[in-house]
């Protein structure tokens, strides 16, 4: 049992050839690490063994070219001609005077490659771990993130997607894996890979506004394909439209709590997986610039998101570390989260966002999921009476006399007891 964390210094050398500061910088990493040790939330954990991906787990995911490109250091030729033996290896000279493979996702010869080597055996590690049960739960602290990586192309800061590489891990043991996608971009990569998978459930939360926001996938009305149909979940926010187009949306906890009340959990309970994974990204707190965020869910209430997911089906959770660029809400995100696992009382969220219901733009996004994804999951059918409540109220409301109904409002069984019904009103958690 306990709670794991697999962490390694590798991955502070990825870093751009410019000297200067872009968004995925290794003082994230630095900055968690420190503030775990702080707050002996790292004493209280089992520390796992950090590796390196092997080049054939890397394939697992990825095209051959791909993990040949960019699972090695480069011995790149000066410039930025392309290298005339590798004609994909075009990489280009990035505006802050870096190279990369694009504008967004520096390239350094030297350790780019073994960092995101590092990330993906880390997480594999650590869910593999949590699998076999040697530890309850537990978070890998990595970069570069995994999430946007597709199987043949790197993207916004993302070379392996690391999730995907751990799921594939699981599912090659017969595992039935839920993975819960909280970054607020879409994961484009970790949906194509497991679209037509029905031992994967893929749920993502993120900022959708209608195709505009990047990187533009993810729609609600995208719910898998084949065998996979009904197991691609888009919890895709959009704001209000007008006669100019596109209001952006502007998410925060209410919003967030009645997406995982309404949705997340009546799935996940349905899929009852053997374990779930999270893309744990905390650029939808406050103080990102719009590109990379805009939303205002508060760092505590990623307590809460964990704490539900620890209710769902084995218990068994794994988190791994996306995005997340404001290093105070990040550093106070993950620490809520590894409070969580650890079993500890949960932080407190703000009264007057639990009275608070959700905006009628975010309404009408979920029911925009939920009339996607009812044929598939008819437990959903449920929700929708409940969308408009504030979290007071759905707590307040007696459900029917059904457990269906039942796991839809007493969101948050907030009891580390899994598959306890009974809500725990917030603010007297009793763990």
């Amino acid at each position: 049992g306990g709670t794991g964390l697999v962490y390694d210094t590798t991955m502070l050398k990825h870093n751009c050839n410019c000297g200067g500061t872009h968004p995925d910088h290794p003082g994230r990493l630095q900055s968690i690490w420190a503030r775990l040790q702080e707050t002996r939330v790292v004493q209280g954990c089992k520390r796992l063994r950090a590796r390196k991906a092997q080049l054939g787990e890397l394939q697992t995911v990825h095209s051959d070219n791909h993990v040949r490109l960019y699972g090695k250091a480069t011995q790149r030729k000066p410039a930025t001609a392309p290298d005339k033996k590798d004609p994909n290896r075009s990489f280009l000279q990035l505006n802050c005077g870096g190279i990369g493979v694009d504008q967004d996702t520096y390239w350094n010869d030297t350790h780019t490659s073994n960092a995101a080597r590092m990330a993906a055996g880390c997480v594999i590690e650590l869910a593999e771990k949590v699998a076999s049960g040697e530890v309850k739960n537990g978070f890998a602290f990595v970069r570069p993130p995994g999430h946007n990586a597709l199987p043949n192309q790197a993207m916004a800061f993302c070379y392996f997607n690391n999730v995907a590489l751990a799921a594939k891990a699981l599912t090659a043991k017969n595992k039935r894996v839920l993975i819960v996608d909280w970054d607020i971009h879409h994961g484009n990569g970790t949906q194509q890979i497991f679209y037509d998978n029905p031992s994967v459930l893929y749920m993502s939360l993120h900022r959708y506004d209608n195709g505009t926001f990047f990187p533009g996938t993810g729609r609600p009305e995208e719910v898998g394909s084949g065998a996979g149909l009904g197991f691609n979940v888009n919890i895709a926010f959009s704001g209000s439209q007008t006669f100019q187009g596109i209001t952006a949306s502007t998410c925060g906890d209410p919003e967030y709590l009645a997406a995982f009340r309404s949705i997340v959990l009546p799935v996940a309970r349905s899929f009852n997986p053997d374990i779930t994974l999270v893309s744990a990204g905390f650029n939808t707190t406050e103080g990102h610039p719009p590109t990379l965020g805009g939303y205002t869910v508060s760092p505590n209430c990623f307590a809460y998101f964990t704490r539900m997911l620890m209710n769902v089906g084995s218990g068994r959770v794994a988190m791994t570390l996306e995005g997340g660029y404001e290093l105070m809400s990040l550093c106070a995100s993950v620490e809520a989260c590894m409070r969580a696992l650890l079993g500890q009382e949960l932080p407190s969220l703000d009264p007057s966002s639990l009275e608070r219901a959700p905006q009628q733009a975010a309404i009408a996004s979920l029911e925009k999921t939920i009339n996607s994804l009812s044929p598939y999951w008819p437990v959903l059918s449920c929700s929708t009476p409940y969308l408009r409540l504030s979290f007071a109220e759905a707590q307040r409301t007696k459900p029917l006399d059904s457990e269906e109904v039942d796991a839809v409002t007493a969101m948050a069984s907030l009891s580390v007891e899994p598959q306890l019904k009974r809500p725990t009103p917030v603010g007297t958690s009793t763990v």
